[in-house]
């Protein structure tokens, strides 16, 4: 029967935190770039031009069709020879946090732009009348009236798709980047405690999903009520 000994993980503690930290990086990055690349998609889809339509329409379908162990490892083959080609870096220069947050906002871009342009289809129509009829611009109603109140709208789905992506990060391990579940798994593997290290690596994967999700949920309780009012 298996014994588990728990003794590696207050050692691991250090090697764990610095993983967490590029966990924590990449899930931002993605975020950022990803709800304002996505916004820009969510409104060219939304545009009365059809080829931008169609271009807008094709990225995120291709994006949403492809597992993102599949682009995180095509961008962690690409980017690094283009990054090189760019700017000139040696062949020893390490772009694979590079090639990971490139994958990930491009990939992420596409789910954040069908949140985003179901909020702004959320937004009565009236209100761009409204705008107009105070002689504002389409660009401006847009930046003024309308995507403020999508926003608000979406908040709560995008901070879910956030916590979802911080999930997803342990999928850079298809680059052998050092972030946290990749740290765990190589602490656990060269100390003999593999299971241990990835229990505890699940343990500590749920209760920040977990909270996350609660606070999430105690914000949408909160704009319910204040919607009701």
């Amino acid at each position: 029967m298996y014994e588990f000994d728990w003794s590696s993980i207050p050692g691991a503690l250090p090697f764990l935190w610095e993983g967490m930290k590029v966990s924590l990086e990449i899930t931002a990055c993605a975020v950022l770039f990803g709800i304002a690349w996505g916004t820009l998609l969510a409104m060219a889809r939304l545009a009365a031009i059809k080829p931008l339509t169609w271009l807008a329409a094709g990225y995120v379908n291709l994006f949403r069709a492809i597992p993102l162990v599949m682009v995180l490892l095509w961008f962690f083959l690409i980017v690094p020879q283009v990054l090189r080609g760019v700017f000139n870096l040696s062949a020893t220069t390490d772009v694979r946090l590079a090639s990971a947050l490139v994958g990930f906002a491009l990939f992420e871009a596409a789910y954040y732009s069908e949140i985003i342009r179901a909020g702004i289809q959320s937004v009565p129509k009236g209100q761009v009348a409204a705008a107009a009829a105070l002689g504002m611009t389409y660009a401006q109603a847009m930046r003024l009236v309308v995507l403020p109140q999508a926003f608000r709208n979406m908040v709560p789905l995008l901070l879910t798709q956030a916590i979802v992506l911080f999930q997803d990060t342990s999928l850079v391990y298809v680059s052998a980047l050092a972030d946290f579940f990749g740290v765990a798994y190589k602490v656990g593997d060269r100390d003999g405690r593999l299971v241990e290290l990835l229990l505890f690596a699940g343990a500590v994967y749920f209760l920040i999903c977990f909270a996350a999700s609660q606070a999430v949920r105690h914000y949408q309780k909160k704009l319910n009520a204040h919607g009701a009012h």
